[in-house]
Parts: structure tokens; sequence; C-alpha cells
């Protein structure tokens, strides 16, 4: 049987935690900044945790045969 390859874009895109929690960068902090509020741009910093049956979708093309 074949070796299972990694989604390379997928692995770039987000990150798993040593508890198995999937990790993302919050979408829309990039640029556009000024018309956004002081309160919505400090809630787009840091992480997002990507929920439930997205985050396994996520895990199985990140590191597959786990």
């Amino acid at each position: 049987m074949p070796k299972l390859k990694t989604r390379k874009s997928v692995a770039k895109r987000v990150k798993i935690t040593k508890n198995g929690k999937v990790l993302r960068h919050r979408p829309g902090s990039r640029h556009l900044k000024a018309g956004k509020s002081a309160n919505r741009r400090r809630g787009l910093r840091g992480k997002d945790l990507i929920p439930g049956k997205m985050a396994q979708n996520y895990k199985v093309l990140v590191a597959p045969g786990l």
C-alpha cells in the first residue's frame, strides 16, 4: 500500500495542537482595517478554533493515517 500524502495547501493554513484541536487564522485581518472598528480588529487577532466535524476533516488532510 502506498504512503498517504499530506495536503500541503491545508498544512500551511492550519495547525494541529498537542491535544488534537485544529487552529486557523481568522479571516478578514489582512487589509482594509481602517473601515473596521478597534473592537472588531482586536477580535481578529490570534487564532481561531475550527469546530467539530470540520476539524476532523482537516486532520485527515493534514495528517493522514492518524
